[in-house]
C-alpha cells in the first residue's frame, strides 16, 4: 500500500470529516432559531451588511446562484428576509432583513459563545484565530486567490 494513499494521510479527509462535524454540532444550536447551517450563514452575511444583492452575497458565501436562490426563497418564505430589484438597476436583486429576521439576530448573538464552550475553543481565542486564518489562507490558495489581497 501507498502511504500517499492512506486515508488517514489525506487532508482533504480531516477538512471533510471536520466540517460534516463542525455542522452537525450546529444543528441543534440552530434549530431552535428554525435555521439550516446555510440558512445561518446567509444570515450571517445579512446581519453583517443588510441590502446585499444576490450577486455579493454568492460572493461573501462562495456559492453560485443556483444553490443560493433556494436558501434564499426558503428564508423569504420563513418572513426572515426579502428580496426586491434595485430601483436603480432591475437585474439586481437585493436582500433584505425583515423585522423577524432582525428580531432573529439576537437569539442568535448566543450562538458562537455556545459552539466555543462546545468544541472546547474557550480560553483559546489565539488558536481558534490562527486556524481560522490558516482555513482562510488554504482556501485561498485553492482557488488561485492568494495575491488578491
Amino acid at each position: 500500500m501507498n502511504p500517499a494513499l492512506l486515508l488517514d494521510s489525506q487532508l482533504c479527509f480531516a477538512l471533510y470529516t471536520a466540517s460534516r462535524s463542525m455542522t452537525q454540532a450546529y444543528q441543534p444550536l440552530l434549530g431552535e432559531l428554525g435555521l439550516t447551517y446555510p440558512q445561518y450563514l446567509v444570515m450571517l452575511v445579512l446581519w453583517e451588511e443588510d441590502g446585499v444583492t444576490v450577486k455579493r452575497l454568492g460572493e461573501r458565501l462562495l456559492l453560485d446562484s443556483g444553490t443560493l436562490t433556494p436558501l434564499l426563497k426558503r428564508l423569504e418564505t420563513a418572513g426572515l428576509l426579502v428580496r426586491q430589484r434595485a430601483s436603480e438597476d432591475e437585474r439586481r436583486v437585493e436582500v433584505w432583513l425583515s423585522a423577524a429576521g432582525k428580531a432573529l439576530e439576537t437569539q442568535a448573538a448566543a450562538v458562537p459563545q455556545a459552539m466555543r464552550c462546545r468544541y472546547g475553543a474557550e480560553g483559546r481565542e489565539t488558536e481558534s484565530a490562527m486556524l481560522r486564518q490558516t482555513l482562510q489562507q488554504l482556501t485561498k490558495l485553492l482557488q488561485g486567490k492568494q495575491d488578491q489581497d
